[in-house]
């Protein structure tokens, strides 16, 4: 089982490094989404402060998003995605690779350009360790529900449509307690709480997500 996820993983990683355009797309649209805040309510750093969590969650979300259809379509396309079903190894293995690749090609690349758009929008530099860690925790969990609805969708005309309508309700505790870390950062209250919240959503995601996301291809695949 080992080297069936070290295989696929490596495999995966090397075909986002070939599609690292789609990287560039991605934080692209992070970039464009985050700055139109600011341009739409002004320059007031207060104001600016006090939407930059939201806003810089929000904007992260829908890149993730924007990412998922690319997660099984192509495997999907060649083929790739039928041999794994049909190879006898476990689904859970291949799957937890493939989403370890997906988060290192499109959430890891969202994160590590989170602290500029902190400084966009006038977030103090102590409140940069709970946006990162609170987007390290969120981050999997957005990946791991929208394998979920992509692996549902897979295949069908106007899938993206739906798989937003069928992920975008599953975020937004994700959303909740990611943004709320930060501002209870600011407010001096401690992050503490929402970051072990998030903590907690991740780890039950982790353990239910991928046999969740095996039985949907399973679907897929047979229909």
């Amino acid at each position: 089982m080992r080297q069936v996820f070290l295989s696929v993983l490596q495999r995966d990683l090397l075909l986002v490094w070939r599609n690292r355009m789609d990287a560039v797309t991605t934080l692209g649209f992070l970039v464009v989404v985050a700055s139109l805040f600011p341009l739409g309510i002004g320059a007031d750093p207060a104001r600016l402060a006090a939407i930059g969590p939201g806003v810089i969650w929000v904007a992260a979300l829908l890149s993730v998003l924007l990412s998922l259809p690319r997660l099984f379509a192509q495997d999907h396309d060649n083929g790739t995605l039928e041999q794994l079903v049909l190879s006898g190894e476990p689904a859970v293995v291949w799957v937890l690779a493939k989403l370890l690749a997906f988060w290192l090609g499109a959430c890891l690349p969202v994160i590590l350009a989170t602290p500029l758009l902190a400084l966009w929008f006038q977030l103090p530099a102590s409140a940069l360790p709970a946006l990162v860690t609170g987007l390290l925790l969120g981050t999997p969990v957005l990946a791991m529900l929208g394998a979920i609805g992509a692996a549902l969708t897979l295949g069908l005309r106007n899938g993206g449509m739906l798989l937003g309508l069928l992920v975008l309700p599953l975020y937004i505790p994700v959303l909740i307690f990611g943004a709320g870390a930060v501002e209870a950062d600011l407010s001096g209250t401690g992050a503490r709480a929402h970051l072990l919240l998030l903590g907690g959503i991740c780890a039950a995601t982790l353990a239910l997500a991928p046999w969740a996301c095996s039985a949907s291809l399973n679907i897929a695949m047979e229909s």
